[in-house]
């Protein structure tokens, strides 16, 4: 479930994909310095978001520096560093990409995902103590979910959204460190943008994959609590496209209302651009490539 929560470029200011890069390639850098190389191959948008998200609410002042990066060693990128939301994005990353390694074990008993698993493990020794607790809740949620998932024990889209909405939510909530004007309020708003959005992560993977688990006869949510008549892909696709459209609108439209109770001190441009236009730019484009198909 990575990889889904991206600005549309083409519609940002020269200026804001430049700041949104400082911070992608920040994150990548905080990895590094915080667990070591290995570990940045985990690196994806979505915690990126997370770290614009955080720091827009943060009291700190922004630092930035240059850097050479291994993979474009003739130029010097700017990054954003020593950064708190950064640092905590850093650690989310790599522990939501350890339980997606097991999850790809669990589900096709992938040989490059065990490996990775044992390279990675190590490095979530290295977690503070308040990213431990996290940690935790994280894979408390996972289970639920895989519970859910193995057993079919649900009857709803809410029901099996609800475990991964949670842990978003609670990622957003459970920042350890101090926010401006921090509150319970601000703490809630926070849950409930990343349960919206971790709804609509869930909803967009399992669209997504779709097309595959029907092919290859693998669970899905989508083809188990609405494909009663065993439809083939085009046909169901076709049926389900208004329902399933109906609730990633509402998703969005939730993280948006959301958005605007938050007092953002920078990264406000790069962060609407995200929800406003960026998640409904990657629904249409995984919907437009199941009629190329």
């Amino acid at each position: 479930m990575f990889g889904y929560v991206t600005p549309l470029k083409g519609e940002m200011k020269v200026k804001d994909f430049a700041r949104f890069k400082c911070y992608y390639c920040g994150l990548c850098c905080h990895i590094k310095n915080e667990f070591g190389n290995i570990p940045r191959v985990s690196l994806n948008y979505d915690m990126t978001f997370l770290g614009l998200l955080l720091d827009a609410l943060n009291p700190d002042e922004l630092t930035a520096t240059s850097h050479r990066c291994i993979l474009h060693p003739t130029e010097k990128k700017t990054i954003i560093y020593n950064n708190k939301a950064l640092s905590y994005a850093a650690s989310i990353n790599i522990s939501l990409f350890y339980y997606k390694l097991i999850d790809d074990v669990n589900d096709d008993k992938d040989f490059k995902s065990k490996l990775g698993i044992v390279f990675l493990s190590p490095y979530k020794k290295k977690f503070s103590k308040s990213i431990l607790d996290i940690n935790t809740s994280i894979k408390h949620y996972l289970n639920e979910l895989y519970i859910l998932e193995n057993n079919k024990s649900f009857n709803s889209i809410d029901e099996i959204c609800d475990p991964f909405s949670k842990l978003v939510g609670t990622i957003f909530k459970d920042y350890p460190y101090e926010l401006n004007d921090d509150s319970n309020d601000l703490r809630d708003t926070l849950y409930s943008l990343g349960y919206s959005l971790g709804k609509w992560i869930y909803l967009i993977d399992a669209l997504d994959d779709l097309k595959s688990d029907i092919e290859k006869n693998k669970f899905n949510p989508l083809n188990f609590l609405y494909n009663k008549e065993s439809l083939p892909y085009d046909k169901f696709i076709q049926y389900i496209k208004p329902k399933l459209e109906f609730t990633i609108l509402n998703c969005g439209y939730n993280c948006k209302e959301n958005l605007k109770k938050l007092d953002l001190k920078r990264n406000k441009d790069i962060l609407y651009n995200i929800i406003e236009l960026g998640l409904m730019d990657k629904y249409v484009k995984i919907i437009d490539s199941t009629k190329a198909q």
